[in-house]
């Protein structure tokens, strides 16, 4: 049953790591044109991911909730058993992103409304590189962590 949570968690993870990159790619390169690679990649509307990043998000931070008691009894004393305080550290500073990042997430929708102002424009691309950053520090350190010891 973990294991397919933990299947589940990773790829929720990926399309929340998707829409949100391809969102903050669209708000680097918005009405640059162009034919790169990156033009073409962010040649979308940023608006129709907010949906999906909202529910991605809630629902990897539920799946997460689900596989904790066994990290915490099948990975971290192991790891404290074998002196990696850091990669406990690790794991901490991850927790505490995505309770940031859950924090942010309304703050996120209301800036990403249709009827937003264009003053609220800053806001809302320093909210989204925020949220992007925070999810790509979660998943990178998820996979760093689970590849020194993971529980499936």
């Amino acid at each position: 049953m973990i294991t397919t949570l933990l299947i589940l968690h990773g790829l929720i993870a990926v399309a929340l790591l998707g829409a949100l990159s391809h969102q903050c790619a669209s708000l680097w390169f918005a009405g640059r044109g162009g034919s790169s690679f990156a033009a073409r990649y962010a040649a979308v509307n940023p608006q129709r991911f907010v949906r999906a990043v909202v529910v991605c998000f809630a629902a990897d931070l539920i799946l997460a909730a689900l596989i904790y008691p066994s990290y915490r009894i099948d990975v971290r004393i192991p790891f404290e058993e074998m002196s990696l305080g850091w990669a406990v550290g690790l794991f901490e500073l991850k927790e505490h992103a995505g309770g940031i990042g859950l924090g942010l997430l309304p703050a996120y929708a209301f800036l990403w409304r249709s009827d937003a102002t264009p003053a609220q424009r800053g806001a809302r691309i320093g909210i989204t590189v925020l949220l992007a950053a925070i999810v790509w520090w979660d998943f990178l350190v998820g996979h760093v962590l689970n590849n020194i010891r993971g529980l499936a």
